[in-house]
């Protein structure tokens, strides 16, 4: 429900997306003032921080991709009402964690730049990006802790303990391309598929949804974040560097397993987890391609993007409890632009 002393926000018009060339900007449209909003209570959320530590965190915090997380939860206040301050403040809550996330990432996959900058690792060393990771998901867990209800800081912290832990069973896995299919689920559920439902969750019970609708907009949440880690698995090794915002092949060259690898070792046999085996730490643009010749050959990126389209129909069921809207609309166009964009990875 909404906390006292807030006030829901009039609905913005929701765009138009029937047709489909949906656009993620476009899909965006309807939450970017709240977008703004975030963006705003984010910057203000420095002067928390001690003046030597604060140079750190304005650098983590001002590292914004796409909002996924921050959109998502105002997409869902909007199914449930439209936002308010306390939703916003969820949004925030939520990207704080995923940006202390991004810092730890790039300790443990040893990376010097993300997104064309430098990474916090690189330019202060690794004490100084643990310790202010630590921070902000110590800050991000005080804010969760102010809400009137302890339902907040208790889905924030399950939340950020799960994600944490799937790091850790990634990390502890690494090199270990022959996980069982379901544990490779497990493990992307965990670490990204959380806050993908936290944020849905919070953003429609902080809204006014009730427990049912809650629930169906976490499950969404849930199946959407499970789709996209697959997207990203995928996009990894069939994408253009532009879009993934990093060099290719960087997740099998670090040992991380990703699902058209995993299915490509289970089909091809003993000798093929040999050579894959081979490449972790040995990367160039001549592995990726032989790469690209063995999962093609073994079809793993269709098999892959049947997988992923089995969770975007999970999302869509899960919104069937949601009323019929404009809003709701938005979020069906949001599972189709992920689909749009599966479909395109492999296309010359």
């Amino acid at each position: 429900m909404i906390a006292a002393g807030t006030q829901a926000t009039p609905l913005p018009d929701a765009p138009t997306t029937q047709n489909t060339g949906v656009e993620l900007t476009e899909i965006f449209l309807s939450v970017a003032p709240f977008l703004n909003g975030v963006q705003q209570q984010l910057a203000e959320q420095l002067a928390a921080f001690d003046p030597e530590i604060a140079p750190y965190a304005e650098y983590a915090l001002s590292r914004q991709g796409k909002q996924l997380r921050a959109a998502l939860t105002g997409l869902a206040a909007n199914c449930a009402g439209g936002w308010n301050d306390s939703v916003t403040r969820a949004a925030v809550i939520i990207e704080m964690v995923h940006l202390a996330t991004l810092v730890h990432d790039d300790i443990m996959d040893e990376a010097e730049v993300r997104r064309g900058r430098p990474t916090l690792a690189s330019k202060w060393g690794n004490s100084v990006a643990v310790l202010t990771g630590d921070c902000l998901f110590a800050h991000s867990l005080k804010l969760a802790s102010e809400f009137p209800t302890t339902d907040v800081c208790r889905a924030v912290s399950t939340a950020t303990r799960n994600v944490c832990s799937g790091e850790i069973i990634q990390n502890n896995r690494k090199g270990d391309l022959q996980l069982a299919e379901e544990q490779y689920f497990e493990l992307i559920r965990m670490k990204t598929g959380e806050l993908f439902a936290l944020a849905c969750e919070l953003g429609g019970s902080l809204a006014g949804a009730d427990a049912e609708e809650t629930q169906a907009l976490r499950r969404y949440g849930m199946a959407l974040g499970t789709a996209y880690q697959i997207y990203d698995d995928c996009l990894d090794l069939f994408g253009a560097e532009e879009t993934a915002g990093k060099s290719l092949g960087t997740d099998i060259a670090g040992g991380k397993a990703t699902l058209p690898v995993l299915l490509l070792q289970q089909q091809a046999g003993p000798e093929m987890t040999t050579k894959l085996k081979q490449m972790v730490g040995q990367w160039d643009e001549n592995q990726l391609n032989i790469l690209r010749s063995w999962l093609s050959e073994f079809s793993t990126l269709e098999q892959s993007q049947a997988r992923l389209e089995r969770y975007l129909a999970e999302a869509l069921e899960a919104l069937e409890v949601i009323e019929a809207s404009a809003h709701r609309d938005v979020l069906t166009a949001l599972t189709r632009f992920l689909a749009q964009q599966s479909a395109q990875l492999g296309v010359s």
